[in-house]
């Protein structure tokens, strides 16, 4: 579980830069936005990323809350599926 923006930078770059993982190409579909008032709102749907060595994907639930900055995502739950590893 990683909490705030600044830890979640801290992750980003341990897996993709120090590490060297391929980041991928990130696609989305079956999205659904429910919108919860003036100010949030919730996004549903599935991803998808393709890599060279695998196909990692599943499903997400993002709540979206509209800051003086603009909307951000503050909540994010991702449940992958079990990786496509190719050949």
């Amino acid at each position: 579980m990683t909490r705030g923006w600044q830890a979640t930078l801290e992750r980003y770059r341990k897996r993709y830069q120090s590490e060297g993982q391929e980041m991928g190409q990130l696609t989305f579909r079956d999205i659904d936005i429910e919108v919860l008032g003036t100010d949030h709102a919730v996004v549903r749907g599935r991803f998808e990323l393709v890599r060279k060595k695998d196909r990692p994907s599943g499903l997400f639930t993002l709540l979206f809350k509209r800051l003086p900055a603009g909307w951000r995502i503050v909540h994010d739950h991702t449940r992958a599926e079990r990786p496509v590893l190719l050949p």
